[in-house]
């Protein structure tokens, strides 16, 4: 019988973690997301309003961003409509996260209250 070939010389390339950014003015709320999202395999920047966001989202690059809209300093609202004018910002997918309607283009929006599982869903097929 031959034996099987061993792996040790290859190397694998893990792709790797999806970055989620997180902007909700509840503490509470940012850190269930981020610590559920961390668990599932995402690094997570938290963000507490629209313009802390917008400057997390340039430094970070996230690859979605899950947002409130209604938060203190910069709404979501406020967000969405900075997001669309920045070129390197208006092709990140945002997952409306909100008791509020949004009728601004979004890749998802999700009531207020959603499961987590609903949220995780939701990602995995935006972030893919």
């Amino acid at each position: 019988m031959e034996a099987l070939p061993t792996r040790s010389s290859e190397t694998y390339a893990l792709a790797p973690p999806k970055r989620i950014l997180v902007v909700d003015d509840d503490p509470a709320i940012r850190a269930v997301l981020a610590t559920f999202l961390e668990m599932e395999g995402y690094q997570v920047a938290p963000a507490r309003d629209g313009r802390d966001a917008l400057l997390k989202a340039k430094l970070e690059r996230p690859d979605l961003v899950v947002l409130d809209l209604m938060m203190p300093s910069m709404s979501g609202w406020g967000f969405l409509s900075e997001q669309a004018k920045d070129p390197t910002l208006a092709g990140i997918p945002v997952v409306v996260a909100s008791s509020f309607t949004c009728r601004l283009k979004v890749a998802a929006h999700l009531q207020k209250p959603y499961g987590l599982e609903t949220l995780l869903a939701t990602i995995r097929r935006l972030a893919a």
